[in-house]
Formats: structure tokens, C-alpha cells, sequence
């Protein structure tokens, strides 16, 4: 029986390049809660200027390391980096944090607060005017300046907290699950800013259990899985180690040909379907090539395209979460 490649396989790839410097090593933290550790053994390298997703589903320990570096809480044992220096007070002004659960005070009126969190943060009260008013304007809120946060939707706190989060021009931005609660109007606009922060130098940490935006954003990354780190790397890298050989071909039959002489030898049929435009969905063995396959098909098929099917993010953290139990 033949043996074909799947996408079951867990992987740890550390491919970081020497040209990348570290904004964030996190070294073997452990964090115990009582009768649960949050956090394993966890070692990850965030690059400086990429985006880095942290993944996982819920209750995988993302929060729990997030609070870490924030010094929110400490860790058990292990230790952080944060730009070439252990992780101190002093680093708190050059990070940014949007937590998934919103903090702003809902009775006070928003230009105020954001005076406030921005001179918490070491601005002056004319800089930090500057900055919100340059913010307010970019993101079309300037009247809101008056309004209390509670009279704003969901939707419309989340964009004031996350000009909160970035009024003082961090280094680092750590965003969790930032797009919920926006539209998909919104969720745009602001995935443009994160983009565009990225651009100026920004290293961001995007923490999130939801695939749609990680290929769009994030450059590495690293999944978390009941406390422990069961992947971790370049995107790029880690789509190409999940690469299966898996092909779709669309054709026509040739006039001479009824219908295909499958070779079960050369490939595994997943699909067919026969319409105005035949469409054959293959899987080949790992000793065999799409050349093989293409001899065995030209002879009866005129092929009007071929795509290979390259497992998506979604596709992998599904399978790596479901196969580390």
C-alpha cells in the first residue's frame, strides 16, 4: 500500500536568520495558577520589526504570557529579553498593550482619558495633545472627543483604545484579538494601521485563537496548545513544511478518451468532478513527482491548468490542535 504525506505532522522549526534581531526571547517560563500550569516550558524568539502571531485556542496560556510580558504577573521560573536586556520597569513605556478585555472608564470623557493613559505612559500633556488629535483625525473620530465611553458602541471604544495603545509610538505593541467587536469596515481600517506601524518599525504581537487575518498579517509564528508551544516559526517556512503534494487539475478530455486510466501507483484520486471543465483533485506519494503523473495524464487529457493546494494557517492550527491531545 502506498504511504501518502498528510498534514498531521507537529512541527518546531527555529529558522530565524542572524539578520533578524530579537525585540522579545521569552526563555522556559512556567507559570502555575493552583492546580493549572498556564504555561510549560515555553521558549519563543519575536523578531524585531515583524508581526508575530500568537495562536492558540482558548485557554492555551497566549494571556497568560501576554500579562508576563507586560509585568502584569510574574513568571514561576524562566526569563524574558526584551531587546537585548532582561525584561524591567524601565521597558514598560516602549510597550503598547490592547487587552482582549477593554479597560476604559466608562463615565470619562475620551480626550480627557486619553490624556490621562498617554501621560501614564511618560507624555507631556501638549505632546500627548498632538498625538490624539493627529489619531482622532486619521480614524474620523475628532467629535468624539467630548463623548463618554459609554456612549460609544463596542465597535467605537475599540477604536479609542486602540489609539490608546499606540499614542506613545511603542516599540513593541502587543494587540489581543484586536479586530473583535469591528465590522468588517473597521476591522480593516485598523488592520491598515497595524500594517502601517509594522512599515515605520513597530514589532507587534497579534494574539489571536481566529486564522482569517494571520496569513494576511503575520509574518512568524507561534502556537500554543494546552500550555506548551507545539509549533512555532516563519509562515512562509511553515506553509512549505506542510506542503502534501496535493494538485488540482482542471482539463478536457482528449476526443480518444472515454474517460481516465486512473494509475493508483502515481497518485490518490481526493476528487473528480465531470462538467464543461473536468476538474481532478490528486494527493502523490512522497517517491513519486507531478512530472510522473503529468506523463501518465498528457497521453489522455488536454490540461488547461494545474494549481497545487497548499495547506492554509487555518488548516494547520486545526490540525496540529487537534492532534496534540
Amino acid at each position: 500500500m502506498k504511504r501518502y504525506r498528510t498534514i498531521s505532522v507537529s512541527i518546531k522549526i527555529h529558522n530565524f536568520s542572524s539578520k533578524y534581531v530579537c525585540m522579545l526571547e521569552i526563555k522556559n517560563i512556567v507559570k502555575q495558577y493552583a492546580n493549572h500550569k498556564a504555561l510549560d516550558d515555553v521558549s519563543i524568539h519575536v523578531p524585531s520589526g515583524k508581526i508575530f502571531g500568537l495562536l492558540g485556542p482558548n485557554g492555551a496560556g497566549k494571556t497568560s504570557l501576554i500579562r508576563i510580558i507586560n509585568q502584569i504577573t510574574a513568571p514561576d521560573s524562566g526569563e524574558i529579553i526584551f531587546d537585548g536586556k532582561p525584561l524591567n520597569s524601565s521597558h514598560i513605556s516602549r510597550i503598547g498593550y490592547l487587552p482582549e478585555e477593554r479597560g476604559l472608564y466608562k463615565k470619562m470623557q475620551i480626550g480627557d482619558q486619553m490624556i490621562y493613559l498617554a501621560q501614564l505612559k511618560g507624555l507631556s500633556k501638549k505632546d500627548a495633545k498632538e498625538r490624539i488629535k493627529y489619531w482622532f483625525e486619521k480614524l474620523k473620530i475628532e467629535s468624539w472627543w467630548d463623548k463618554k465611553v459609554e456612549d460609544l458602541s463596542k465597535g467605537m471604544q475599540q477604536k479609542v483604545q486602540f489609539v490608546a495603545t499606540v499614542l506613545h509610538e511603542p516599540d513593541l505593541i502587543i494587540l489581543d484579538e484586536p479586530f473583535s467587536g469591528f465590522d468588517p469596515v473597521n476591522a480593516q481600517v485598523i488592520q491598515d494601521e497595524i500594517l502601517e506601524l509594522n512599515k515605520k518599525g513597530a514589532t507587534i504581537i497579534y494574539s489571536t485563537h481566529r486564522m482569517e487575518s494571520v496569513e494576511a498579517l503575520c509574518d512568524n509564528i507561534a502556537l500554543l496548545n494546552k500550555s506548551k508551544v507545539i509549533l512555532e516559526g516563519s509562515v512562509k517556512d511553515i506553509k512549505n513544511q506542510y506542503r502534501n503534494q496535493t494538485y488540482r487539475i482542471e482539463y478536457h478530455l482528449k476526443p480518444e478518451t472515454e474517460r481516465i486510466q486512473l494509475d493508483h501507483s502515481l497518485w490518490q484520486n481526493l476528487d473528480q468532478s465531470e462538467s464543461n471543465n473536468n476538474i481532478l483533485t490528486i494527493q502523490i506519494p512522497q517517491e513519486k513527482s507531478l512530472n510522473d503523473v503529468l506523463v501518465n495524464l498528457i497521453p489522455q487529457i488536454e490540461i488547461q491548468q494545474i494549481f497545487e493546494i497548499i495547506p492554509s494557517m487555518h488548516d494547520i492550527f486545526i490540525d496540529n490542535v487537534t492532534n496534540n491531545k
